[in-house]
């Protein structure tokens, strides 16, 4: 689950060594992008830098989630998490924007560039990126904040392949525009990942039903359960990726009277949300057929 202690101390460990290798990387485009004057390279920069402290934002969610809950915030600090990765999205956003509107200045007149310093600083770019993909891989399947990073390190990764093929082809051929070129190709591969990101933040916050839950099965589920008769306000909701959360008002039959009974209930729907539908956190009201008609009537 994402809330495991231990996974959230692999996590940060993590992100904080892809966190230091993206800022290498940073660093040394950042000095060969101005010194050789490509637009490309300045732009994995920039990208690495946003990453980067995309990277830096997650390691903080990452630790704050860890918190203990207080009576302020009862649930602690899950949705850091969730706006983290909503930070995240809107820089990539930004920075998408940004490339776009420097590439276009210089597509009409595109200076030359130093290609093999160019080429070289692509290269261990792309290197290094490979080193935190593999990094973040098992992690990026267990928490939305750790694929937020994992797809940040990929677009990174894509941009240096971009910065070489047009590096490459440069100093073959000498067409200094694919300088600029290259650069709407990094912008490109981020827009669509600042969009995922930002949808799947809009999704938490709205409290939409998690992904791939079945609220209808759901619901039949909880009815199959011996002595539920019907389920009403059924809501199932994300706290933060990999926690979903349910509340349901529950009507039982009129012949469960007793403590022992309701107790057998609530154990059969613990386990039928925890081995069918992953919901370990869940809320019942239990209610018999009388008190459904009554509230029935009343809201009628």
């Amino acid at each position: 689950m994402g809330h495991d202690h231990s996974h959230g101390t692999n996590h940060r460990g993590r992100l904080a060594i892809v966190l230091a290798l993206s800022l290498s990387v940073f660093i040394l485009q950042l000095v060969v992008g101005l010194i050789t004057g490509s637009l490309a390279l300045l732009s994995d920069a920039v990208h690495v830098l946003s990453d980067s402290t995309g990277l830096l934002i997650a390691l903080i969610a990452s630790t704050l989630a860890q918190l203990p809950s207080s009576d302020r915030r009862t649930f602690g600090l899950h949705r850091s998490e969730i706006l983290a990765a909503g930070a995240n999205g809107l820089m990539l956003l930004g920075l998408c924007i940004g490339i776009v509107v420097s590439a276009i200045g210089r597509l009409s007149d595109p200076p030359e560039i130093d290609t093999p310093l160019v080429l070289g600083a692509g290269a261990i770019g792309l290197a290094v990126n490979v080193a935190g993909l593999l990094l973040l891989r098992k992690g990026a399947g267990e928490s939305l904040n750790m694929r937020g990073a994992y797809m940040e390190v990929v677009g990174d990764a894509l941009g240096s392949v971009a910065v070489l093929v047009s590096a490459t082809a440069i100093l073959l051929k000498g067409w200094y525009i694919l300088d600029p070129v290259a650069s709407l190709v990094i912008a490109g591969l981020i827009l669509p990942r600042a969009i995922t990101l930002l949808r799947e933040v809009g999704d938490v916050l709205l409290q939409a039903t998690p992904k791939g839950m079945d609220v209808n099965k759901l619901r039949g589920h909880i009815v199959g359960v011996h002595g539920v008769v019907d389920v009403h306000d059924l809501h199932v909701w994300t706290l933060t990726s990999q926690l979903p959360v349910l509340s349901a008002h529950v009507v039982v039959d009129e012949r469960i009277t007793t403590m022992a009974q309701a107790h057998q209930i609530l154990d059969h729907l613990d386990a039928c949300l925890s081995e069918h539908f992953d919901v370990e956190h869940s809320t019942f009201q239990f209610e018999p057929i009388s008190h459904r008609e009554s509230e029935t009537k009343t809201h009628n």
